[in-house]
């Protein structure tokens, strides 16, 4: 009797840990569902406050920034400063968020990865919707305060304030794949990643208006066109553009211009840093287990 060997043509040699990618995950969404529940579950436990820490924590945050800045250092002369300030720190939270836990995702689930096969890639996109969950009562408590302000919500207001969400969502993927694969190899990208993150929120308009930039840049054209075409820059004004803008007359017209240019630029950037991080994570996700 004879047996037939299988050809190397119908059973080509793979590497082992190497999945199919993003599109991979979107089939998993009951493990990506259970991974997002672990970390929440991991992150409160014997909590007392569970979930209500993502309304205490940007609170103290916006405190600390309105009484420093708005108070002593005269920042509130910027018109409804409180609903401009929480809209820029509500993009800068979660960006934060979804970037520094993805960065640490492969790592702090070494176990899983070195006992069983599932698409690495879970690890870091769980890490973008477990900031989601957190980007919920800051984005209400930022709309109840717009409300307050005067703000009226309007067609393209909102379509900004969806665009906003998603040049976030685009950017914290594409850098968090790129950074979780890297920081398997070199763990010292997790302590950089950290010290980015906080002076990162000096490098767009969230606590000071976009004119005081373009007024200590205007000598220097090319520096200020880098500033602006910055994607998170981008993503705070459209926020901006979508509550604080409304607030009260004249705010809209303290807007930057050529905002809509920016925003396809934006978001062209984003996309390709998500397809480098993806190309980046895939070539590097056969070493995980073994780095680990």
């Amino acid at each position: 009797m004879t047996v037939a060997l299988p050809s190397a043509a119908a059973d080509p040699l793979v590497v082992q840990g190497r999945g199919g990618g993003l599109r991979e995950v979107a089939s998993r969404r009951f493990l990506l569902s259970l991974l997002v529940r672990k970390e929440l579950r991991v992150r409160y436990r014997a909590s007392v406050l569970g979930l209500g820490w993502s309304y205490v924590k940007p609170a103290v945050q916006f405190g600390v920034y309105f009484v420093g800045l708005g108070l002593v250092l005269r920042q509130n002369a910027i018109g409804d400063y409180a609903v401009y300030l929480f809209g820029g720190l509500v993009v800068m939270t979660v960006f934060g968020e979804a970037v520094g836990n993805a960065t640490r995702s492969i790592v702090t689930n070494a176990d899983l990865v070195r006992k069983i096969y599932l698409p690495r890639e879970l690890f870091p996109v769980s890490s973008l919707f477990v900031a989601g969950v957190h980007l919920g009562p800051q984005l209400l408590v930022l709309l109840i305060g717009a409300v307050v302000a005067g703000w009226a919500p309007d067609p393209v207001g909102m379509l900004a304030l969806v665009a906003a969400l998603a040049l976030v969502a685009l950017l914290s993927l594409g850098l968090g794949l790129l950074l979780a694969a890297v920081n398997v190899l070199f763990r010292d990208v997790e302590n950089v990643v950290d010290l980015v993150l906080m002076v990162i929120i000096w490098t767009s308009p969230v606590l000071y208006p976009w004119q005081r930039v373009a007024d200590l840049l205007g000598p220097y054209p090319v520096l200020l066109a880098i500033y602006q075409s910055n994607p998170l820059t981008v993503a705070v004004e459209l926020v901006h553009r979508g509550t604080w803008a409304n607030a009260s007359p004249g705010n809209a017209a303290s807007l930057p211009p050529d905002l809509g240019t920016r925003v396809m630029v934006s978001f062209a950037v984003a996309i390709a840093l998500l397809a480098l991080g993806q190309w980046v994570f895939r070539r590097l996700s056969g070493r995980f287990a073994q780095e680990l």
